[in-house]
């Protein structure tokens, strides 16, 4: 069994997912994750998205504040790549164990 999510735990994982409640940001996420050698660069992130470079510059940043998304400045390019632990901590916390829980007596009459 599980313990439940501390506040401060819970504020953490709500940070990530609301950065992600974001579709562009979701595609984003995903595009920098699945980009060969693990990292992309902004000129390679932009011709996928009809929006402007500095409309994607700010759905990145959001990403990085949330904790998703690391980067480094080479030259003019910035590269991005996903933070794996920060994907592991999501995961983790929409995973359940074994068979889902069989509705508690209460929940039945409720919505029977």
């Amino acid at each position: 069994m599980r313990e439940p999510l501390a506040e401060v735990r819970a504020g953490d994982l709500a940070r990530m997912f609301k950065a992600l409640a974001d579709p562009v940001r979701l595609r984003l996420l995903s595009l920098v994750a699945s980009h060969a050698g693990g990292e992309a660069c902004v000129c390679d992130i932009s011709a996928s998205f009809d929006l402007s470079q500095p409309t994607i510059s700010h759905h990145l940043k959001v990403l990085r504040e949330a904790g998703l998304l690391d980067c480094e400045r080479r030259g003019t390019w910035v590269y991005y790549w996903v933070i794996p632990s920060a994907l592991q901590q999501l995961s983790a916390v929409l995973l359940t164990e074994g068979e889902p829980a069989a509705p508690s007596p209460r929940c039945a009459e409720v919505t029977a």
